[in-house]
């Protein structure tokens, strides 16, 4: 040992000590304590006489038994007696919460350790805020794993560093030991057609204030293409100058697909309301047409030469009315016969005429569910629907194949449903009708069942036979969706609503004349040549009243004493309805006879104050038509 330092050099190191917040004490090579502070003393829970008389072994003894790491503490102790030469770090635990750091170092004289120092600092409040912030960080970990939002920084001092989250990790499909967390890194996982929108926006982000965001494609590495949602704020110093970009990242891939299939059907529907509108008024205009053509023929010599001309004005009117039909088919408005029937029994029914209708090299083939639920629906628009669907999947086998129709009963989960809008969850009986042909691409799938898109050349198609098909799913509450992928094949998958119990309930109509032998007939059309064309059809065998609209029909019935037998009305007409009509009129005569002349459902013309079942005589028709329908509805018990 030193000779000791002069008093007032003592009393100036004790004062030091004394105001230092830290524990300090020091000990002499042979284990003796011969220096210490009154935080030391508190820190450890020891009085100076048992520094004075006990040393280095009597702190322990008191000090050990209040920690919680004291394994760790007298590994400390072991490696410091073993070799005093080096400098020592550590920490103590208490039990009691308490967090020290603990330095020693060897205070050498002539290259010998004299005295050895211990500073021992307090971190409890220190750690806990580290382990608050360390728990706020994995709260935040788990905050974005549930809403799988990641986050990402990156400099802009000239580095090109970037960090990522965890979860942004998880987006771009990388382990955070892959990354190397630089730009080009991050431009490496962008879509190469995407990389220079990618860059201009983080251009315009540096050079303008304000949050910007953009949605762009990467490349994960296993092969997958995402759709991301970046929002991007930039850090400025207090000059202004950008110092560091921050943002959120998100797999918008799902929303982007429902967002898609949205719009499509969005579309659709819009289509389809046109296509309903413009068949409607075609309808009243072939009517007329069709109706006037017969009545002439009535009047025209058998070997006249106008009866020619007539005869081809008549044809033409009814081949386009296949094509309104078609097109009401589309918007859903086209008449149906609904009965309950099984799906496999139409199934099995039109297999055999497939094998005939697409040729030997194309087998037919079906999977048919043992037990399957009943559908209510038109089993010809079915049978129909199919045989485009089979038609389409022979065209794309030209050099022969496979279709294989497929039923069964599914549940559609929650899961399921939003990934095919605007399907809602429920049971369902599935129809699916694969292909091995040629498929087709994402741009064709969009568009197939719009009216007259077709792929095929000019001539060969008339772009309504999907679009049919759509129509019919729709009318009768049914989906349809198209999965295919070139030179793999397509799949169309058909879902029909089931049957309730009550579907196969009968309708009564207990109804009667109320006017003797001549019927009388309340006629209510907008339209002037088919509001002739009913009238001059009807005249000879019934009492014909006539009105332009609903208005009008009902000053008409006001100013009779005795009700009508029969309401023959337009279903759409301007202002008030047919169908409003007639829901006004029934009140007024229970026994009222209603047929609507129309291309809409039955479905759809049975509302509110209508309960009973109504007649649907289907535009364009003929005056045969119209006297044979109307015959039937006075006979009829």
């Amino acid at each position: 040992m030193q000779d000791p330092p002069p008093t007032d050099l003592v009393a100036l190191l004790t004062a030091t000590l004394e105001a230092t917040h830290d524990g300090i004490i020091v000990v002499d090579a042979n284990r003796r304590i011969v220096l210490w502070n009154t935080t030391l003393l508190r820190m450890f829970g020891v009085t100076s006489d048992v520094l004075l008389e006990g040393g280095v072994d009597a702190v322990n003894d008191v000090l050990w038994p209040q920690l919680e790491n004291v394994d760790d503490v007298r590994e400390t102790s072991r490696r410091l007696w073993a070799n005093p030469d080096r400098e020592l770090f550590d920490i103590i635990r208490f039990k009691d919460g308490r967090i020290y750091e603990r330095f020693i170092a060897p205070h050498r004289v002539d290259d010998q350790v004299v005295w050895i120092v211990v500073s021992v600092h307090d971190v409890t409040r220190t750690a806990a805020i580290q382990q608050e912030l360390e728990q706020h960080r994995t709260f935040l970990e788990q905050a974005q794993e549930v809403a799988h939002i990641g986050s990402w920084v990156a400099e802009l001092d000239g580095s090109e560093r970037v960090g990522w989250s965890r979860e942004t990790h998880r987006i771009f499909g990388v382990e955070p030991n892959e990354f190397p967390g630089t730009r080009a890194a991050y431009y490496a996982f962008v879509h190469p057609d995407d990389r220079d929108a990618v860059a201009a926006a983080a251009q315009s982000a540096r050079e303008q204030s304000g949050r910007t965001e953009i949605d762009h494609r990467i490349i994960r590495r296993d092969g997958a293409l995402r759709w991301i949602h970046l929002e991007t704020d930039v850090v400025r110093d207090a000059a202004g100058r950008p110092i560091r970009m921050i943002g959120t990242a998100q797999d918008v891939t799902e929303r982007r697909a429902l967002e898609d299939q949205l719009r499509q059907a969005q579309k659709m529907e819009a289509i389809g309301r046109l296509a309903g509108g413009i068949a409607h008024d075609i309808n009243n205009a072939l009517t007329a047409i069709a109706g006037y053509a017969e009545l002439a023929l009535g009047e025209v010599p058998p070997h006249a030469p106008a009866r020619a001309d007539i005869e081809e004005i008549r044809r033409a009117a009814e081949r386009a009315g296949s094509v309104t039909k078609q097109l009401l088919a589309f918007s859903r408005k086209q008449i149906i016969e609904p009965r309950l029937f099984d799906l496999n029994d139409t199934v099995t029914a039109i297999a055999r005429l497939l094998a005939r209708l697409v040729g030997s090299d194309v087998l037919v083939r079906t999977h048919l569910a043992d037990e399957l639920r009943p559908i209510v629906g038109d089993p010809g628009q079915i049978e129909q629907a199919i045989v485009n669907l089979a038609v389409n999947a022979r065209d794309a086998m030209p050099e022969g194949g496979s279709i294989t129709l497929e039923t069964s009963d599914v549940v559609v989960d929650e899961a399921v449903a939003r990934t095919h809008l605007p399907m809602p969850p429920g049971e369902y009986v599935r129809l699916a009708v694969r292909d091995t042909g040629q498929g087709m691409s994402a741009d064709t799938q969009a568009r197939i069942f719009e009216p007259f898109f077709t792929t095929k050349a000019a001539g060969k198609g008339t772009g309504l036979g999907l679009s049919m098909v759509y129509g019919t799913m729709k009318q009768i509450g049914g989906f349809i969706f198209v999965a295919s992928e070139l030179g793999r094949g397509t799949t169309f998958t058909l879902y029909f609503p089931p049957a309730p119990e009550s579907a196969a309930r009968a309708a009564a109509r207990g109804r009667g004349a109320s006017s003797g032998d001549r019927p009388t007939i309340l006629i209510a059309e907008d339209e002037d040549a088919v509001r002739h064309l009913v009238a001059s059809t009807l005249r000879d065998e019934y009492t014909v009243l006539l009105a332009r609209s609903a208005d009008d029909a009902l000053r008409v019935a006001d100013e009779r004493s005795e009700p009508v037998d029969l309401l023959l009305t337009d279903a759409i007409m301007p202002g008030k309805s047919g169908v409003e009509l007639a829901a006004t009129l029934v009140k007024r005569w229970p026994s009222l006879r209603v047929m609507f002349m129309s291309g809409y459902t039955e479905e759809q013309l049975s509302v509110a104050g209508v309960e009973r079942p109504v007649t649907i005589l289907e535009k364009p028709f003929t005056p045969r038509d119209l006297r044979r329908r109307i015959r039937e509805m006075f006979v009829a018990r």
